[in-house]
């Protein structure tokens, strides 16, 4: 797959000006458990503030005031760059811009966004990256494309590969009438991709966004994939991920080696009130500039997945966030934010 113009897009792992949130509520679906996500909320944004900015979203005066409280730390607040802006949920991760280098400059892709394929309403997410631009809080290009497109359902190595899943962007609810070939010329060509790994297995009970790679599968660096596991056979899970395995050990780096994979076990099962199983996974993490956001459930795996991914990231701080609060509305960490490029804000 030739790369067909002079773009990169981005690692996570790469310099960051921020990380957007669009914090949530009580208009959102958070409203029933807004107390103990604010106190997640504010937890993940002092622990940014300490290597980074924030951009957040907030309503009205009122909830800016609010989340100033919940912040509760003078630095964390004074590294905060605050745009009002109505929002439906606080999925940054899939309504915000997406990051690509061109010609050695920062570039935001700002893709549609409509509620995983029409599952939620979206209108105001899908309008929130746009307003944040006409704001002149953005110092860098900024172009709307046509394609519906996820941030949580793409993976990038920074040197030309992408990862993802079949299951999302094959969905026809989100781009109907285009085909998986028609999909892959656009993506080479707005992220200047050489090649594109597709999984065609995996998946989390309980995720609504049709097997987001973000949930599943991540790049660390170029040669090596951090990936959910199970052993139990008597999960759900168990067939689908051993499947998922066996495609990733099956995939090549650009240099056509074997990637290096760092088992994430998943955590025990963790059911809603009408018997849901929530999309707990450790794979949700966030890397930031000289850290790792992770998030934990509570679960005996906790330490596990810590530990591993110490392993994979022996130069960044690990931090674990308790994200037992936001699986009840079946996302996780890396979901509800958008890290913004160096030069972006």
């Amino acid at each position: 797959m030739p790369q067909t113009n002079n773009r990169r897009l981005l690692a996570e792992w790469e310099n960051q000006s921020a990380v957007m949130l669009t914090w949530p509520h009580d208009q959102t679906d958070w409203a029933w458990i807004l107390g103990e996500v604010d106190t997640v909320y504010g937890e993940i944004s002092r622990a940014i503030s300490r290597h980074e900015r924030l951009l957040i979203v907030y309503r009205d005066a009122a909830h800016k005031q609010h989340i100033e409280n919940v912040i509760a730390d003078s630095s964390a607040i004074k590294a905060c760059v605050f745009v009002q802006c109505a929002s439906n949920d606080s999925w940054a991760r899939d309504h915000g811009p997406i990051s690509v280098m061109q010609q050695g400059k920062p570039v935001l892709l700002d893709f549609q966004f409509n509620g995983w394929g029409g599952k939620y309403e979206s209108t105001l997410d899908n309008a929130i990256s746009k307003h944040i631009h006409d704001q002149g809080i953005f110092k860098c290009v900024f172009n709307t494309l046509t394609l519906i497109l996820e941030g949580g359902s793409i993976e990038s190595d920074g040197v030309g590969t992408l990862l993802t899943t079949e299951q999302c962007l094959l969905t026809p609810t989100r781009n109907p009438g285009l085909s998986k070939s028609d999909i892959e010329k656009i993506l080479i060509s707005e992220f200047g991709l050489k090649r594109i790994l597709w999984l065609s297995e995996g998946h989390l009970a309980g995720d609504d966004t049709d097997a987001h790679i973000d949930t599943l599968a991540r790049f660390c660096n170029p040669q090596t994939i951090a990936y959910c596991t199970c052993d139990d056979t008597d999960d759900e899970h168990y067939t689908g991920l051993k499947a998922m395995e066996k495609q990733l050990k099956a995939f090549r780096t650009a240099s056509n080696q074997p990637y290096t994979l760092v088992p994430l076990p998943i955590p025990a099962a963790r059911y809603a009130e009408d018997g849901r199983r929530l999309p707990a996974t450790y794979a949700n993490f966030l890397i930031i500039n000289k850290a790792v956001l992770v998030p934990v459930y509570d679960d005996s795996h906790d330490a596990i997945a810590l530990e591993n991914l110490r392993t994979a990231f022996p130069q960044h701080e690990i931090i674990a966030i308790n994200c037992v609060p936001i699986i009840k509305q079946y996302g996780s960490l890396h979901c509800l934010t958008m890290q913004l490029a160096a030069g972006v804000i």
